[in-house]
């Protein structure tokens, strides 16, 4: 079978170990002659994989007892209401920064809820930089910024000084390099970019912010709820929490954190290097913000768009569309992405210079 290199902005693209073990899964859980679709989350078997998904976060994170590890449905869209729901009080306000589609509805859902003051916006240049040069204020309930932006290729590259409770929605670079988690008091991603299939979110909360509301809570929007329920106050997405288990089991093994990130930056670089030197194509982030995950570039001339496409799938490269808000390309280049299918995004791209450049 040829192989197909996926470039998928999410859900993206998952270790083929990961894959092999989860299918095994499906069949023969554990040796129980039982499917993992099949069997009691709340069966020791099942606890223990829940167990170690919590646990293997603080690991990779390199954090402690501090913080509360939860795996929730809803997706990082439910996040973006749960996370003002339990912190933003009844006459506090929150500070955003406003980065992209996903931080823009992120901020939609607080406005709701309370007061947000949005410090900055790089929506008048569509979000092609990361705002700077912000002050946020000590007297706000917290401050929430999303780390990467998926859909038009922006990146963090630091996080800043924060005198309140810092929140980041990481769903697209979770654990893709390393970071001062310390620095963080609630971290949430869903699980579909970087770390599993669709259907879960990791949320990493600092304890002392649990049970902070005085409102009446709802039980399902309540961490403190789910903390206390270990992630089973309900029935949790077994298999999307089970697959997550594998990746990051895979992660660490392999060396954690610091192995995968001079991975990354290796293909980061390889793809924009190209991206700069082919007449063809052109970058569309500032160079200083440019996402390690999520690679966005546009053809010189509006010709070009259909000849290429020809030519990826003759290269078997696959989810390279830009999203419709930005057009041309995206390349997600998430950790289960080998650096060989970059090597061959490449190849293709000089291809096509050497045929079709004027």
């Amino acid at each position: 079978m040829e192989k197909v290199h996926n470039f998928s902005a999410g859900p993206g693209i998952l270790p083929a170990e990961v894959l092999k073990q989860a299918s095994e899964a499906c069949l023969n859980f554990d040796n129980l002659n039982l499917s993992l679709l099949e069997i009691s989350h709340r069966s020791k078997n099942y606890v223990a994989v829940m167990d170690e998904a919590r646990q293997l976060v603080k690991d990779l994170f390199e954090v402690g007892d501090e913080y509360e590890v939860m795996y929730l449905g809803g997706g990082a869209s439910l996040q973006f209401a749960m996370v003002p729901y339990n912190l933003l009080s009844d006459h506090g306000s929150a500070a955003y920064i406003n980065t992209g589609v996903w931080a823009t509805k992120a901020i939609k859902e607080a406005k709701i809820l309370g007061n947000v003051n949005v410090l900055a916006s790089s929506e008048d240049k569509k979000f092609n930089y990361i705002p700077k040069g912000y002050t946020i204020p000590n007297d706000v309930d917290y401050f929430h910024c999303t780390s990467n932006n998926t859909i038009y290729g922006a990146q963090m590259k630091s996080f800043p000084n924060c005198p309140v409770p810092m929140v980041c929605d990481m769903s697209s670079d979770l654990f893709s390099r390393r970071i001062d988690a310390k620095q963080f008091d609630l971290i949430y991603a869903g699980a579909q970019k970087n770390m599993g299939p669709a259907g879960s979110t990791m949320i990493m909360i600092k304890k002392n912010l649990l049970g902070k509301q005085t409102r009446k809570m709802l039980s399902m929007l309540d961490y403190q709820v789910h903390a206390k329920g270990e992630s089973m106050y309900n029935t949790p997405p077994v298999f999307p929490v089970y697959v997550s288990m594998l990746t990051l089991r895979w992660l660490k093994q392999n060396g954690g954190v610091d192995w995968i990130e001079k991975i990354n930056q290796q293909k980061a670089d390889l793809l924009y290097n190209e991206i700069d030197r082919n007449s063809c194509f052109v970058g569309t982030v500032e160079t200083e913000d440019r996402s390690h995950m999520n690679v966005c570039f546009l053809p010189t001339k509006p010709e070009y768009e259909e000849q290429f496409d020809k030519l990826t799938k003759q290269y078997n490269l696959s989810g390279l569309k830009g999203h419709r808000d930005v057009g041309g390309y995206r390349a997600s280049l998430y950790n289960a992405l080998p650096l060989e299918s970059v090597t061959v995004l490449v190849e293709a791209m000089k291809e096509f210079e050497s045929k079709y450049a004027h």
